[in-house]
């Protein structure tokens, strides 16, 4: 029904934003609501609304690209609009499809209120239909002529989810790209490198 809205946003919450809108304070349910500003200047978000019989919720993300992965995810049998903003807070939408699409179970299980049953089902209902998400990964097969060290892409994958910077990642790769290690390891390796 609303596309999208523009406003100021008035209010920051833990899990929402206020977004005045025409004199109107709409309370928009977010993934990530410090991706907002409120320093009073127009901003757009787009937006979900959410129809049940004693349920009438708007969802609102700072891109595009994130509301129509949060419709993809919703349409999971057991993910529910909550679990799928859940899911987007902890990660972005490239790398859960990246996940999804190389049918990685064990990075899946780390969203939160995901389980094995939830990750199957995630694969079973979305893969090969969350492609335009995934990002473009020539320079990485190039980087490793060998053959692709998916253990590796794992713990990087698994790093971004545990938020560390894109930066932070390409910096700890090479050391990283030296060693044949186990997913777990590789993620210890690097957990150190960010310590030191």
């Amino acid at each position: 029904m609303y596309e999208y809205l523009t406003g100021t946003v008035e209010y920051i919450g833990p899990d929402y934003i206020v977004l005045e809108n025409n004199g109107i304070g709409y309370q928009i349910i977010t993934p990530n609501p410090y991706k907002f500003k409120s320093d009073g200047t127009i901003q757009k978000v787009y937006t979900y609304l959410y129809v049940r019989e004693d349920v009438l919720s708007l969802y609102g993300f700072y891109t595009q690209e994130e509301k129509d992965f949060f419709l993809k995810l919703i349409s999971v049998s057991g993910i529910g609009p909550k679990g799928a903003l859940a899911i987007l807070s902890a990660s972005t939408p490239e790398q859960i499809a990246l996940a999804i699409e190389q049918e990685n179970e064990k990075l899946l299980t780390t969203l939160p209120g995901v389980g094995k049953k939830t990750a199957r089902q995630m694969i079973l209902d979305l893969k090969g239909k969350v492609t335009e998400f995934v990002p473009v990964v020539q320079t990485e097969e190039k980087e490793l002529p060998k053959g692709r060290n998916t253990e590796l892409e794992e713990a990087l994958l698994a790093l971004q989810a545990l938020g560390y910077s894109d930066q932070e990642i390409r910096r700890v790769k090479p050391i990283l790209q030296k060693e044949k290690r186990t997913v777990d390891e590789y993620i210890r390796m690097a957990l150190q490198h960010f310590i030191s």
